[in-house]
C-alpha cells in the first residue's frame, strides 16, 4: 500500500463495521508463524526497507522471513521513526538502519551497509511509498508537478535505484520484491495519485524482469489488499475503503500482514526460481471480482 512519513502515531485495531467481520481472520486464519517451523531460507540474505512499526508490511515480511531462515538488514525513514523499529528489530536479531530514499546517499549507504553486515544480498524488499498530503487527499487532476514527481521518486524510481544498487552484491542471482496495490489496474476511489504512481511501479516490475533477468536476478511486485497500517490510515475514507473491500473479497475479509510476507518468503525462495516479472496479488481474492 502507502507508507506516509510525518505521523509516528500507531494504528492500534480496525474499526468495527456492518460490512466487516475483524475477528473472523483471527480465529480462522492464524498467523503463518503459527505453522510448524520450517527453513527454507537458511542461508539467504535480504534487505527490507520501510519498518515503521508492528502494523508495518515490512514488519510483516521481516518476521516471517526470519522465521524462515533468513539473515536480514532493516531499515526504518529516519532517526525519529526509530524508537518504534529498533524494538522490532532487535526481536528477531536484525540491524536497523536509517533511510530516507530523498536524501542523496542513503540508499547507497544502507544497501552498502546491509553488505558488510551480511557479506553479500540474495533479495531486497522494498516497503516505501509516499505522496505529499496535499497531493494524496485531493484529485489526481489537480495534483501538483512537484507532488507527482516527488511520489513517483520516493515510490517507484527509489525501487530503480535499489536495483542498480544491489545488483553487483548478488553474484549468484537473486530476487526483488516491491509493494503495489489494486489501484494500480483500475481507479479506487479515495486512492488518488497513488493510482498512477503504483501503475508505473508495476510496468517497471515488468522492464527491470526482462533487463535483470539474464543475471538471473528476479523482480516482482505484491499487491495486497487494504492493511490496517499507520501509512494507509492517511487515505481518505480508508476504513469505509477497507470494509468495501472486505465485503467484496471472496474470502470475506481483509489479509493479514503475516500472509503477505509469507507470499514474499514463497517468491525470494527456491520454490519461485521460475517466476519473475509478476504482480502478485494478495487480497483474498478481491482482484478476481472487481
Amino acid at each position: 500500500m502507502l507508507i506516509l512519513r510525518k505521523s509516528h502515531r500507531k494504528v492500534t485495531s480496525v474499526r468495527h463495521s456492518r460490512t466487516m467481520n475483524t475477528t473472523k481472520t483471527a480465529a480462522a486464519h492464524p498467523l503463518v508463524s503459527s505453522a510448524p517451523a520450517f527453513f527454507p531460507l537458511a542461508g539467504r540474505r535480504g534487505l527490507v526497507l520501510g519498518i515503521a512499526n508492528e502494523h508495518s508490511i515490512a514488519w510483516g515480511c521481516a518476521r516471517i522471513l526470519q522465521a524462515r531462515g533468513a539473515s536480514l538488514v532493516l531499515s526504518c525513514l529516519n532517526d525519529k521513526a526509530r524508537p518504534y523499529s529498533q524494538i522490532l528489530a532487535d526481536s528477531i536479531g536484525a540491524p536497523l538502519m536509517c533511510c530516507d530514499v530523498e536524501q542523496p546517499g542513503d540508499l547507497a549507504a544502507v544497501v552498502a551497509g546491509a553488505v558488510q553486515k551480511l557479506g553479500g544480498l540474495d533479495f531486497v524488499v522494498h516497503c516505501i511509498a509516499w505522496a505529499p498530503k496535499e497531493d494524496l487527499i485531493g484529485r489526481v487532476t489537480d495534483s501538483s508537478a512537484n507532488g507527482f514527481n516527488r511520489a513517483m521518486q520516493v515510490s517507484c524510481h527509489s525501487f530503480a535505484e535499489l536495483a542498480k544498487l544491489a545488483e553487483p552484491h548478488m553474484a549468484t542471482g537473486g530476487t526483488l520484491i516491491t509493494m503495489s496495490y489494486i489501484g494500480a489496474d483500475g481507479a479506487v476511489p479515495s486512492y488518488g495519485l497513488m493510482g498512477p504512481v503504483k501503475a508505473a511501479l508495476e510496468s517497471l516490475v515488468r522492464y527491470m524482469a526482462l533487463e535483470l533477468g539474464p543475471r538471473q536476478l528476479r523482480v516482482h511486485a505484491v499487491s495486497p489488499g487494504p492493511v490496517p497500517t499507520r501509512a494507509a490510515s492517511g487515505l481518505p475514507d480508508f476504513y469505509a475503503l477497507m470494509a468495501r473491500s472486505a465485503h467484496s473479497a471472496p474470502l470475506g475479509r481483509v489479509v493479514t500482514i503475516d500472509e503477505i510476507g509469507g507470499c514474499v518468503a514463497f517468491l525470494v525462495g527456491p520454490d519461485a526460481s521460475g517466476m519473475t516479472g509478476q504482480t502478485i496479488y494478495v487480497d483474498g481474492g478481491l482482484h478476481a471480482v472487481r
